[in-house]
Formats: C-alpha cells, structure tokens, sequence
C-alpha cells in the first residue's frame, strides 16, 4: 500500500473521532457574519434537522458514539434510500447556516465535503470489515449520498429516543440562529 492509502484511512478515522467539535470553528464565524437570507438559511436547516431526527430514530443512540462499532444493518426509513443520512443531514444543516449568512456556504460546502467524504471511506471500510456481505449487500443496493427512492426495511422509528439523541444538535442550532437573530435585531 503507498503512502496515500495508508493515510486517508488515518484521516478519516481522525476525523470521525473528533466529527462532534471540528465544525465549530464555522458555527461560530457564521453566527457572527453577516446575515442575508435567515428565511431560507433556516428552512434548509430545518430539513437537515428532520432528516438527521428521522435517520437517528432508526438507528438509534449507538450511532451516536465515538466508537466504531457498528451493530446491525438498519434499512428502514432513510437508511433505504441512502447510506448516510446523518451525515446528508449535517450537509444540509451547514448549508442552510451558509445560504443565512451568504456566501458562508461556498466555503463551508467543499470543505464538509471533503470532510465527510474521508469519514464515511473510514467509517464504511469499518462496517464491512465487521459485518461482511450482509453490509455489501446493502451498499450494493442503497446509494452512498444521493437518495434513491425505495421502501424500507423492517423497523420502528423511535422519537423519544430520536429527540434525546439530538437535543445537543437542537441545542446548537437554536443557539447559533438566535445569535444571528439578535444581530439582526440589533443592525435594524
């Protein structure tokens, strides 16, 4: 294996270790810029949020650490359209933070995806290893980021469990547009 091969799996476990921290820095340099378009910013937001409390409901609060066990192969609700919901809906939450204070998003966009494309080579490379062809059957059928309209699996979705799993994402998200909210108050 060359160098490179040995270092992007490197990265990416790097990365997914310390997923929860590293967007900070672009939170808060958002929160603090200029804000143009908080109506659709916060819509875009929105359907990141929906889409990651709708993904974790699923999958539940095991996903939520920063181990890298995985337990099971979960095809209900998004995961049977797309492999990585949690992860397309923090996509579309920065997106949406990005388009509210504009042009944010036209920096923030390529480097989350960037970002994330290491993650989920670590964080998938991982899940094979552990549950083999149950889990390459599964990325054989179900797309990686762009969803593919299909029925889901068995499954439940849980929204108690969904919403404490979320509450800190909540949390920050209230935080970040009530920031930029005040300061729209305040330039006004």
């Amino acid at each position: 294996m060359n160098g490179a091969g040995r270092v992007a799996p490197q990265v990416g476990a790097w990365l997914f270790r310390n997923r929860g921290w590293l967007p900070a820095p672009f939170l808060i340099a958002i929160a603090f810029s200029p804000v143009h378009y908080p109506g659709w910013g916060a819509l875009v937001v929105a359907v990141g949020e929906s889409l990651r409390l709708w993904a974790v409901g699923f999958i539940g609060l095991p996903s939520r650490t920063r181990g890298d066990g995985a337990h099971r192969v979960v095809e209900a609700g998004p995961y049977a359209m797309v492999r990585n919901p949690l992860y397309l809906g923090n996509l579309l939450i920065f997106l949406g933070f990005g388009v509210a204070a504009w042009p944010w998003a036209l920096v923030v966009m390529p480097l989350l995806l960037v970002h994330y494309g290491f993650i989920v080579s670590w964080e998938e490379a991982n899940i094979l290893t552990k549950m083999g062809s149950p889990y390459a059957d599964y990325c054989s059928r179900v797309p990686r980021w762009i969803p593919k309209w299909r029925r889901g699996g068995e499954g439940r979705w849980n929204g108690r469990e969904a919403l404490r799993s979320e509450r800190t994402t909540l949390l920050v998200l209230v935080v970040v547009f009530s920031v930029m909210a005040m300061r729209v108050l305040l330039s006004g």
